[in-house]
C-alpha cells in the first residue's frame, strides 16, 4: 500500500514538506534563538513539537502494522546503522545546528519566512555538500568499516513489542512534558 492517498510522486512530497514547513513556523522554529535556546536547556519547545512528531508518526505506523497494511519486511526499507559515519556525521550536523542555530529544515523554514540568516545556513549547508563529496571516496570505506545491526527496528534491537516501545516514547513525552511545564521560552524574533 502506498501513502498518502495511493500517491508517492513529487506532489505529494511538495503538499507534506508545505505542511511540515508551516507547522515549523507556526511553532516558531524559524527563528535560529529557538533552537539555540533548546541546546541550552531553556526552551523545550523544539523537543516537544518533534518528539510529538516522533510518537504520533511512530504510533501510526504501529497501527497500521497491527491492521495488515503496512509490512516492515516488504514495504519498508530499514537501513544498517553505520557507526563511524553515523556518530561522525551526528557530531558534525550537532555542531552546525549549535553554531547556526538551523537544521536544514528549519534553515528552509527561516529563508521562506524572509530571514537572511537562513539563506546563508543553506549556502553553508552546499559548501558542506560540495567538500564533503570532494573527499567521500576516501571516507566511504572508513565510513562504511564498521557496521551496526543489520536492518532492524528499534523493537527489534531493544527486544520488545512495537507496543511497548512506542508507550516508552510516549512516556518519555510525557515526563518531559511535565518537567519542563514551567520553563519560559526565549522570544523567537531576537536576532533573526
Amino acid at each position: 500500500m502506498s501513502l498518502p492517498l495511493g500517491y508517492t510522486g513529487p506532489v505529494s512530497g511538495v503538499v507534506l514538506g508545505l505542511v511540515f514547513g508551516y507547522a515549523l513556523e507556526n511553532a516558531g522554529f524559524g527563528s535560529s534563538c529557538k533552537l539555540t535556546a533548546q541546546l541550552r536547556f531553556q526552551d523545550w519547545a523544539v523537543f516537544k513539537v518533534m518528539f510529538t512528531a516522533i510518537v504520533v508518526s511512530s504510533g501510526g505506523l504501529y497501527l497500521l502494522q497491527a491492521l495488515g497494511l503496512v509490512n516492515v519486511v516488504n514495504d519498508m526499507f530499514v537501513p544498517s546503522v553505520m557507526l563511524w559515519g553515523s556518530s561522525i556525521g551526528g557530531v558534525l550536523i550537532g555542531t552546525g545546528m549549535a553554531v547556526g542555530g538551523y537544521c536544514p529544515g528549519t534553515s528552509m523554514v527561516a529563508l521562506f519566512s524572509g530571514k537572511l540568516d537562513g539563506l546563508l545556513f543553506l549556502l553553508g549547508i552546499g559548501l558542506g555538500t560540495l567538500v564533503f563529496n570532494a573527499f567521500a571516496p576516501q571516507l566511504e570505506a572508513w565510513a562504511w568499516k564498521q557496521v551496526g545491526p543489520d536492518s532492524l527496528t528499534v523493537p527489534q534491537l531493544l527486544h520488545l513489542p512495537a507496543g511497548v516501545v512506542w508507550a516508552l516514547l510516549l512516556a518519555v513525552l510525557i515526563v518531559v512534558g511535565y518537567l519542563t511545564r514551567g520553563v519560559r521560552g526565549t522570544p523567537t524574533t531576537q536576532g533573526s
